[in-house]
């Protein structure tokens, strides 16, 4: 697939997810449309499509933003220094969309590699697993289990 941001992709953003994935906004915590999803599937950059996290990589860490402990594709994912707000914390942005994710930290679950990619709903599209093959992502099905 060719995942790019088009003008007709911006088009139909609500502003919210312009204001996350263009101006690198952040959705209030507690809010988002996927915080609580615990279907499986895949997450895709609402921008580019291009694919970024598996619900079986999903968990609960209390931050009020869904949180993946790895991206699905790390060629997807590009991490920046990030020094606004007084703070120095690691970007996250889909690297063919160019849209801002969120950020990763490093207090996740240890026995899962330590990291807690805290990223914003209105940045992603979620894809259930029963539509994976259809839209194109049948690749990553091996990465989808199940989520309790």
């Amino acid at each position: 697939m060719n995942y790019r941001k088009t003008e007709e992709a911006l088009a139909r953003l609500s502003p919210e997810q312009y204001y996350v994935t263009q101006q690198s906004g952040t959705e209030r915590p507690g809010t988002g449309e996927h915080l609580n999803n615990k279907e499986p599937g895949i997450y895709v950059d609402i921008v580019s499509g291009e694919p970024l996290f598996a619900s079986s990589d999903k968990y609960e860490s209390g931050c009020g933003w869904p949180s993946f402990t790895k991206p699905i594709a790390p060629a997807n994912v590009s991490e920046l220094r990030d020094t606004t707000h007084g703070m120095i914390r690691t970007e996250v942005r889909s690297t063919h969309g160019d849209s801002h994710l969120g950020h990763v930290f490093e207090d996740g679950p240890r026995d899962r590699g330590g990291l807690r990619y805290c990223i914003n709903s209105a940045a992603l599209r979620f894809i259930h697993r029963d539509a994976m093959e259809a839209e194109g992502y049948g690749d990553y099905l091996d990465q989808v289990e199940d989520v309790q």
